[in-house]
């Protein structure tokens, strides 16, 4: 069953998450959903591999839990992609939540095929190797914004947002006020030039 947390923050847009931790833990704008409409949100998988090794993927991929998000640090390398359609595939079939990569994949037609979200920095040719090195489960740095297994990880077509667990209470009350106060503002404004000059007149005296 999909926690309370992960339920709640799969409503916001990561734009109203990053305002409530002052714009402090989105990952580096180059990782990018394939698909625009892509969205995920869901506990942090941590996989940590050595440029063009993704044995340890795969373990990831054995033992996350259903609606997991494998998130995976490959240094960031786009010259070997981490995964290509079949292990995407499995990541599917096997309930994960998504993928957010520090890095690349390959056989991206077949990835959009399977509508499954992947976040990452765009696609290659090169496979990767199975030398074996590699970590599951332990605080790596990706898109560098530090991750904990366990942590929040919410993504849409702006961007990626981490949300540490100890703070995830106090980001979603913030957020979830983001939110409102956008869509008041919103409403107000839009279709009525009096009020948006208002509105431009009270930005530009703070």
């Amino acid at each position: 069953m999909m926690d309370r947390f992960v339920s709640q923050f799969s409503l916001l847009p990561t734009t109203c998450i990053s305002d409530a931790m002052n714009g402090l833990n989105n990952l580096h704008p180059s990782i990018k959903p394939l698909k625009e409409e892509y969205k995920l949100a869901g506990r942090a998988f941590t996989v940590q591999i050595p440029v063009g090794d993704n044995l340890a993927v795969l373990k990831a991929i054995r033992e996350a839990k259903p609606g997991d998000i494998l998130v995976v640090d490959a240094k960031g390398d786009t010259y070997r992609a981490i995964a290509g359609d079949f292990v995407v595939g499995m990541m599917q079939t096997l309930g994960i939540g998504g993928l957010v990569v520090d890095g690349v994949i390959r056989d991206i037609v077949g990835i959009k095929q399977l509508n499954f979200p992947v976040f990452c920095k765009g696609t290659t040719v090169a496979a990767s190797g199975k030398a074996g090195i590699g970590e599951i489960n332990i605080p790596i740095s990706c898109g560098n914004i530090s991750v904990q297994p366990g942590d929040l990880i919410v993504g849409d077509a702006d961007g990626v947002v981490v949300v540490p667990q100890t703070v995830e209470q106090e980001v979603l009350a913030k957020a979830v006020e983001k939110l409102k106060k956008d869509e008041e503002r919103e409403a107000k404004i839009v279709g009525n030039p009096e009020a948006a000059k208002k509105h431009l007149d009270k930005l530009l005296s703070q």
